[in-house]
């Protein structure tokens, strides 16, 4: 089954097609920094840690102290979690069967 993204565009289906071309971590970083200002990276990785730490089923205190993420942050993930398009489910199982190799 192919999922239809509400979000599909041209001009992102080549942004998705140029994070696919990233070979390992130096060229995502290279990528990256590129991209994105250091605040944007820095907000991106925040909520892929709280996205983790929400489904290791931490509670928001422990999510809020661990990264100092706002409570509306956390709740927005959560709410991802639960009624999203499963793109942090999908990458999170992924990270975990890659550290179990």
């Amino acid at each position: 089954m192919s999922y239809e993204s509400r979000l599909k565009r041209a001009d992102i289906d080549e942004l998705f097609e140029a994070v696919l071309t990233l070979r390992d971590q130096e060229d995502c970083y290279r990528f990256f920094e590129d991209i994105c200002t250091i605040n944007e990276l820095h907000a991106i990785a925040q909520r892929l840690q709280v996205a983790k730490l929400l489904s290791e089923k931490k509670t928001y205190t422990e999510i809020e102290t661990a990264t100092k993420a706002s409570t509306a942050t956390i709740s927005r993930i959560n709410k991802c979690l639960v009624y999203g398009a499963d793109g942090y489910k999908l990458v999170l199982e992924r990270l975990a069967e890659k550290k179990h190799e």
